[in-house]
């Protein structure tokens, strides 16, 4: 591919035309071919390579400064040219496809794939980017991050667009829209599901949090905004965005969810949208299940989709795999998996099994290692104060030493009287719950949830907890 192709849009001064084969923003990849991006990061700025670039054979080096160098483009922005290069190189895939953006603490994972299993079920294929997977129609393809680089992401564009895709609907978190990772993209229709304490470790407040966030909501002509939430009613968006608001607490919302029902094997509502008032049933349970619901209602309704339609294909939406999800003990008590990792997932998750808990409400979980430590004891006091009884035990330690990050969760489950038990080993953790259990208990195993490993200080190792169980079970036979 020519350069100029690559370069076309950008303003930039003349240069020198040439066949290029790659491009990058990662000095590693320099090298025959490959155009070098110098872009300033959180801990290293590309121009400092810049020079390395060219003697590995780099053709030229985009750049803001001057750095004085034979083989130079200087740009504005890299970050802004290097966005519009990756566009330009994967044959400009966003004239073809529409973006559909999920943001908030909780609930992204799920309203994206209900999303698209909405859309899908109403004829229209999508592309899904997100945390547990990235998917063409029904090609899995694995997740690395939840937003990925905005090379990975035009990559990822460019393949949807090429097998026929007409919308992506992505997670976009708040590292994504703080470090630029979806720098240049519009979206057709944003969601702001809510926003809870967590990765204040990047942005050091909940008001920084926020502000992240809400970058995306000047980046589309639709804000899907969930009203009930306090954060979510601070939102101010740009003038010619269209808004849409859904909710079950407010009646004034655009899309509402009323009469709303409990059970065990999901939640029923009413869905009022467009002056229409229709019966839906999502096969998850727990009030969290709706307001992912009503989320991907709205996203669709913002595509176009009729009302009657939505709710026809909410009621055959699936669940999330490690949301909720139910795993199959054949005995007299049940086990969820939920990737509850934040103070308000946990309090989500437990507040929606307690509705539908006969015996005991357990909860088993841990916190991350180098990660948010605030949040620790906040997780603990949601855990002791929702369940019946608590198992603390590790999660994905890191660096730090779990029983350090164990002892900073005790201080939480202590402010109240509820009895518990400290296991760092996870899997002698889940062990116990299991051999203690009692008939009609529910026990939640919160934070794992999808994930398959467990990143401990001497790297990452595989650990599923379905196969865990498994083996626990067959153990205890």
């Amino acid at each position: 591919m020519l350069l100029s192709d690559i370069m076309k849009g950008i303003a930039c001064p003349d240069f020198t035309d040439c066949e290029v084969t790659e491009i990058t923003s990662d000095s590693r990849k320099a090298g025959e071919g490959v155009v070098f991006v110098c872009i300033k990061g959180l801990s290293a700025d590309g121009h400092d390579f810049a020079a390395d670039a060219l003697a590995k054979g780099s053709p030229v080096v985009v750049c803001e400064r001057d750095l004085d160098l034979e083989k130079q483009i200087v740009v504005t922005s890299t970050h802004d040219a290097f966005a519009a290069m990756c566009e330009n190189f994967f044959g400009n895939p966003l004239e073809k496809i529409r973006l559909i953006g999920v943001t908030g603490t909780n609930g992204k994972t799920s309203a994206t794939l209900i999303t698209k299993q909405v859309l899908e079920r109403c004829g229209h294929k999508c592309g899904l980017i997100g945390t547990i997977q990235n998917m063409i129609g029904d090609e899995v393809i694995p997740a690395r991050f939840t937003t990925p680089d905005i090379y990975e992401l035009h990559s990822l564009f460019g393949r949807m667009a090429k097998a026929g895709c007409e919308y992506v609907i992505m997670e976009v978190s708040s590292h994504a829209l703080e470090l630029g990772r979806v720098q240049g993209l519009h979206f057709m229709a944003a969601c702001f599901t809510n926003l809870t304490e967590d990765h204040l470790d990047l942005h050091g407040t909940m008001e920084a949090y926020f502000a992240a966030k809400a970058k995306l909501f000047g980046m589309t002509d639709c804000a899907i905004i969930n009203i009930d939430d306090s954060w979510g009613n601070k939102l101010r968006i740009a003038d010619g965005t269209e808004l849409m608001t859904y909710g079950i607490e407010n009646d004034m919302a655009d899309i509402c969810a009323r009469d709303v029902s409990y059970a065990a094997d999901g939640v029923s509502f009413t869905l009022h949208a467009q002056d229409q008032e229709l019966p839906v049933k999502v096969p998850t349970p727990g009030r969290f299940s709706a307001y992912n619901a009503l989320s991907a209602a709205g996203c669709a309704l913002a595509a176009g989709i009729p009302p009657e339609q939505v709710a026809e294909a909410l009621c055959h939406s699936t669940g999330v795999k490690g949301r909720a999800e139910v795993y199959p003990t054949e005995r007299d008590f049940t086990i969820i998996l939920d990737y509850a990792h934040t103070p308000d997932g946990v309090e989500n998750i437990l507040s929606a099994m307690r509705e539908v808990t006969e015996g005991r409400l357990v909860v088993l979980l841990g916190c991350g290692g180098d990660r948010d430590p605030y949040k620790r004891p906040i997780m603990g006091e949601a855990a002791s104060r929702l369940a019946d009884f608590v198992i603390v035990t590790s999660d994905n330690p890191r660096s730090e030493d779990p029983e350090s990050i164990v002892g900073q969760i005790i201080p939480g489950v202590e402010q109240h009287d509820t009895p518990y038990v400290a296991i760092v080993n996870r899997r002698e953790a889940m062990k116990y719950a299991v051999e203690h259990a009692q008939p009609k208990d529910v026990i939640v195993f919160a934070g794992k949830g999808h994930e398959d490993y467990q990143i401990l200080k001497t790297g990452k190792i595989h650990f599923d907890e379905r196969e865990v169980l498994a083996e626990i079970f067959d153990e205890l036979k």
